[in-house]
């Protein structure tokens, strides 16, 4: 009984694939594309029969996506450094209290179109509701507001 050598490159890109899920993205999915470059080329010699074209199909699959697909990938995974998230966007903005706001009592603004959970900034506040505030800081998913 002869062993068939793709099994190698299907086990070795599954467990690229895994790694890389289980680290949450952390080669900017890099190993899911290498991973999934060798499994093809595993399942092409599994096929085939032909492990020594399962091992050039891996290999140039593998070379492609470097040279050429790596790029457009990470382009597609960027950030855009001009456009602010939703948490950059409310540093500096005013808003309206809508629930008091104290220093051991979280309260309620909205800031845009948005209703956020706002605690004072230290030395701030209390603020009642109707007041208007500005957004200092953020920590979590609550305001900091002066």
């Amino acid at each position: 009984m002869s062993v068939d050598w793709s099994w190698l490159l299907v086990f070795a890109g599954a467990v690229l694939v895994l790694v890389e899920v289980l680290l949450g993205g952390f080669a900017g999915f890099d190993l899911v594309l290498i991973g999934s470059a060798f499994i093809l080329g595993g399942v092409v010699g599994l096929v085939t029969h032909k492990p020594g074209l399962a091992y050039t199909t891996a290999a140039v699959l593998g070379v492609a996506y470097m040279a050429v697909g790596r790029r457009m990938v990470r382009e597609r995974l960027a950030v855009s450094r001009g456009h602010a998230t939703n948490i950059d966007a409310v540093l500096g903005k005013q808003g309206v209290v809508q629930k008091r706001v104290g220093a051991h009592e979280p309260g309620m603004v909205k800031v845009g179109d948005e209703v956020w959970r706002a605690l004072p900034v230290s030395g701030a506040g209390p603020f009642e509701a109707g007041a208007l505030i500005t957004v200092a800081g953020v920590d979590g998913v609550t305001l900091q507001v002066r």
